[in-house]
This record gives structure tokens, sequence and C-alpha cells, in this order.
């Protein structure tokens, strides 16, 4: 059986706020670590039927990055709920909301 490993670093300032995240994972293209200024992880506990998540980023993430990258997670989870349930009602419903919450920021913008 094959195994893969992802790691995340976090530095965190004097108030645990994460200055730095680092990630690495065994099937990535590049080797070494990688910087990124947000992660979002979400667990699924079987035993508890609910979710666990960790949503990190840095303080110096700009907010409208924050929000392209929320829209970018739940255009992926329209895709994934479609590949692995074949629900097209509700990975419409989601790809509809993320065309509103595009529009939305480039009002904002």
């Amino acid at each position: 059986m094959k195994k893969s490993e992802i790691k995340f670093i976090v530095e965190l300032d004097k108030e645990n706020v994460p200055e730095r995240i680092r990630w690495d994972a065994d099937d990535k293209d590049q080797s070494g670590f990688s910087e990124t200024k947000s992660v979002s992880v979400s667990l699924w506990d079987h035993k508890n039927k609910n979710t666990m998540r960790i949503d990190l980023w840095t303080k110096d993430m700009p907010v409208d990055e924050m929000k392209h990258f929320y829209i970018d997670c739940l255009g992926g989870l329209s895709q994934s709920i479609l590949n692995a349930t074949g629900d097209e009602y509700m990975s419409s419903q989601i790809s509809g909301l993320c065309d509103r919450l595009v529009k939305h920021v480039k009002k904002e913008g």
C-alpha cells in the first residue's frame, strides 16, 4: 500500500497569530517546503458524524485574497461533490453561489 504524507509548519507570533505557513507533500511536483498565506483543512469524524476544521492564514494575507481563496475552496467542493456522489443539484447550487460571490467581490473592488 502506498503512503503519502502532507506536512504543515506554522510559525506563530507571541500572540499565537500565524506569521508564516509552509507546507510539503510527498507527491508535490517540487521537493521541499513551499510558502502559503492560507490553509483550510476539513476532516470527517465518522464516529461523531461531524467535520473538524483547521483554518489558518497569515496576518499579512490581504482580505480580498482571503475572499478569493474561500470562493475557490467552494468551487472545488462543487466539483468534488459531483465527482464523489454524482449529485448534480448540490454541485450546481454551490457553483451558483460561487458565481454570486464573485460578482459581490467584484463590486467591492
